[in-house]
């Protein structure tokens, strides 16, 4: 970050997907640094309280508040890290950094910001469950709390036209139980075949869970919130062995497939 006691800075940060060795050492040194740390209320909880360091815990939709907070401590000299989940270039806090510098104060734009990457969801689960994002593939954040639903359903099956892997952030929750029924429904129309699925629940933590189905036997209950949905290509195949199966997508297409 700047040299200097009294220049302020701004680092937004991953914090990986749940097991806290892997947090990489870039954003371990640059909390050891903060004085405040911003973000949703279980992210800043995985930050340890300690002397010098003020804690912001705040809601999960209010991220452009969030990100205003954040920048204007730090156009103040305060040393700010900003946290979220997985990597915070996916589906998190720094594209809303720099929506709210966008938008926001003259001053703002002369803060030293970095992101930070940290271990999405998304690549986790893959590693975990083999490779099944071993060719092209998408992610598709299935909350609507953002984006009209007629958008999401239109890159499903966009997505499943063009023989993509696809990785699902946000699939259910108490408040949209209804969503992932009806990505199901489209995936199911759209693709025609029993590609395999994953579920990969709080990869990397004592919760973890993995589960691997035909896509006609995936059900909605099957995820919630802290679950990884990836649907295979038409092409991602399951090896079956005694440690559990191995789920992959070769890296090569025949010309046929074209």
């Amino acid at each position: 970050m700047s040299d200097g006691a009294d220049t302020g800075w701004l680092a937004v940060a991953g914090l990986g997907p749940g097991d806290e060795g892997l947090i990489t050492p870039e954003v371990t040194a640059t909390l050891a640094e903060a004085t405040d740390v911003i973000g949703y209320v279980p992210y800043v909880a995985r930050v340890a309280a300690r002397e010098g360091l003020v804690r912001h815990p705040s809601d999960n939709r209010v991220e452009l508040d969030r990100a205003a907070l954040a920048l204007n401590l730090a156009a103040q000299g305060r040393r700010v890290v900003v946290v979220s989940s997985g990597d915070p270039g996916v589906f998190a806090m720094a594209a809303a950094v720099f929506e709210a510098l966008e938008a926001g104060a003259p001053e703002w734009l002369n803060v030293d910001i970095r992101v930070l990457p940290g271990i999405t969801a998304m690549l986790a689960a893959s590693a975990r469950a083999g490779a099944p994002l071993g060719h092209d593939f998408c992610a598709i954040n299935l909350s609507d709390n953002l984006k009209p639903w007629a958008l999401i359903e239109k890159r499903l099956r966009l997505a499943a036209e063009a023989d993509f892997a696809m990785a699902f952030y946000n699939p259910r929750s108490k408040s949209r139980p209804e969503g992932f029924a009806r990505a199901l429904a489209v995936l199911q129309e759209a693709c025609g075949d029993d590609r395999p699925v994953l579920f990969a629940r709080a990869v990397s933590t004592p919760d973890e869970e993995l589960r691997i189905v035909p896509l006609d036997k995936a059900e909605p209950a099957m995820a919630d919130m802290r679950t990884m949905v990836i649907v295979g290509s038409s092409r991602t195949r399951t090896i079956a062995r005694a440690g559990g199966p191995v789920l992959y997508t070769p890296r090569s297409v025949p010309e046929t497939a074209a």
